[in-house]
């Protein structure tokens, strides 16, 4: 079984693969300070590492990378696939620096053009917000970068003494009648309004008014129901990405 992992800035998501079947999965903090052994050792409770015949491994953490690599050779006895420059991904990336790019969104737009064919647009709601392009050629031609949900919530608290906390759940209305109310609206309703402004932009920079939007991510169930242009939620989407780049390597 190929056990698949993401590690975010935030948190990190792993999945276990039968074959093309997402058998298992879980999402757990990253901690960059935990050693491979600690690793290890929160694996141990979640699944058999002697199932375990391979691991892909896509991670905006360099450091982490390491520990990872030891794991795999001390733990599951098992190949690991660091994804990154020299790996075959099928995708052509037309990226002016392609060492630049991120692991997980190249899996994304790999996983998207495989699920939902090209022209593609995926929004990725993590640490950052990332919009990834697939374009009519089937190409990775780039993206935005644009702050994300908590870290931009986490930044209004604290500089706004008089603003609380709040859960971050989609408001009664728009027009918010406590500060509370007005604090989700601005979250659900702005995050929204974020994305489709720059989806529009990107259709029409590629002259594809068609192009397929798909969201992944931990928060992308909480703002798709309201964006006028997220045409569907894959929350697997990273881990498959990295099954079809496994499966193109091994």
């Amino acid at each position: 079984m190929l056990l698949a992992v993401d590690v975010g800035n935030t948190q990190t998501v792993l999945g276990l693969y039968e074959s093309s079947t997402l058998a298992e999965h879980w999402r757990v903090a990253t901690d960059r300070t935990r050693t491979g052994d600690e690793i290890g050792v929160l694996l141990g409770g979640l699944l058999d590492p002697d199932a375990v015949d391979g691991i892909c491994l896509a991670t905006t953490v360099p450091s982490i990378s390491r520990e990872w690599e030891g794991l795999a050779a001390r733990w599951a006895h098992a190949p690991l696939l660091l994804v990154g420059p020299g790996v075959k991904t099928g995708i052509p990336i037309r990226y002016d620096d392609p060492r630049e790019v991120g692991p997980d969104r190249i899996v994304n737009a790999v996983a998207a053009r495989e699920r939902y064919g090209a022209p593609a647009i995926v929004v990725d709601f993590g640490t950052s917000t990332n919009f990834d392009v697939v374009s009519p050629q089937g190409e990775y031609v780039g993206g935005v970068l644009a702050p994300g949900i908590e870290i931009s919530m986490e930044a209004l608290f604290a500089r706004a003494a008089r603003l609380v906390d709040v859960d971050f759940t989609a408001p009664a209305s728009v027009i918010g009648k406590t500060t509370v109310g007005g604090l989700q609206s601005g979250l659900v309703y702005g995050f929204a309004g974020q994305v489709d402004g720059i989806v529009g932009r990107i259709r029409a920079e590629l002259a594809a008014p068609e192009a397929a939007v798909v969201a992944t991510g931990g928060l992308a169930e909480l703002i798709a129901p309201h964006s006028a242009t997220i045409e569907r939620v894959d929350p697997f989407l990273t881990l498959d990405g990295l099954r079809l780049v496994w499966e193109l390597n091994r």
